[in-house]
């Protein structure tokens, strides 16, 4: 059984690099484009598996081509794939990305497609990798009563449970089952309503976090880092120096990264710092799913 369970979506990321982003109306000849895996579960899950871990993906696609790329992907990162739902009569998410290849500004359509769909019945069948897997680790891009289901089961059987509520939007119910949460400093304030540019800041929107009944806070600062806080311990981190290339997908291979190191049973300061270098090495590379690293990356 998987060490570590991880409910989200997959998506194809079908990205399209040109001299800027056309405006409406306007056709320009871009310079090249990409298809890859993406979706904030998948990413998380393959950077949990490339770290090492031993990680189920928990998912539903559709029986399309793009439904094939996810299983070709998660099979090629040893990740299992025996829950993994597919429907005939869903389509397979996918998100069009456009890239300013000058600034590496984007502006991006998600279709979740098959997993906007996703039942708790569904998930019935699946719910005993999560009560068996050591840390359960989801986000808010499949229906919200589905992983609120998911998060009471996982905390039912003792399971360390890590949210990462993006997209940022309404969780009534959700904070008793929750032991890490981990927003950037953007849905932080969404929660919070405190503007958060500083270490500061951070302390006084974990605070208010933890007074919600959270037990562990992780805000991802971007290049300014991280801030830790459980009421008792407050951990600022700087971000890792790296030459930066894409920043798609760094919030999941942070994630990933600390649901791994979580699993190792390391102190927490130890997991910070470890999922703070996976997130840095992520954005040296182009893409999503794709510049997950590898353990041999973190030198």
């Amino acid at each position: 059984m998987s060490e570590i369970s991880v409910l989200g979506i997959f998506v194809a990321d079908i990205s399209f690099s040109g001299s800027k982003i056309p405006a409406i109306g306007e056709t320009i000849l871009g310079t090249k484009y990409n298809i890859g895996p993406g979706g904030k579960g998948c990413n998380q899950a393959i950077a949990v598996a490339r770290l090492g871990g031993k990680v189920s993906f928990i998912s539903k696609i559709g029986k399309d081509n793009y439904g094939e790329l996810a299983l070709n992907t998660l099979k090629k990162d040893n990740i299992s794939t025996t829950n993994i739902i597919q429907d005939e009569n869903s389509q397979t998410g996918v998100a069009g990305i456009l890239v300013d290849q000058n600034s590496g500004k984007n502006a991006i359509n998600v279709i979740t497609g098959a997993p906007s769909s996703l039942t708790t019945k569904e998930l019935d069948n699946h719910i005993d990798t999560i009560k068996k897997s050591k840390i359960f680790l989801t986000q808010l891009e499949v229906p919200k009563e589905v992983t609120l289901h998911c998060l009471k089961a996982a905390k039912e059987n003792n399971c360390l449970t890590i949210l990462n509520p993006a997209p940022a939007s309404e969780i009534k119910g959700f904070f008793d089952y929750i032991d890490f949460f981990t927003p950037n400093e953007t849905e932080a304030e969404f929660y919070t309503g405190i503007k958060i540019t500083n270490e500061k800041e951070a302390k006084v929107a974990s605070e208010k976090l933890l007074g919600m009944g959270i037990k562990k806070i992780v805000i991802t600062l971007g290049e300014k880092g991280l801030f830790y806080s459980d009421g008792k311990e407050d951990i600022y981190l700087k971000a890792n120096s790296v030459k930066v290339t894409d920043t798609t997908g760094a919030g999941d291979a942070f994630n990933g990264g600390l649901a791994y190191s979580l699993s190792q049973n390391k102190p927490i300061k130890e997991c910070l710092e470890f999922a703070n270098k996976v997130a840095g090495a992520s954005t040296t590379k182009q893409g999503a799913g794709n510049a997950m690293p590898f353990l041999k990356d973190l030198s």
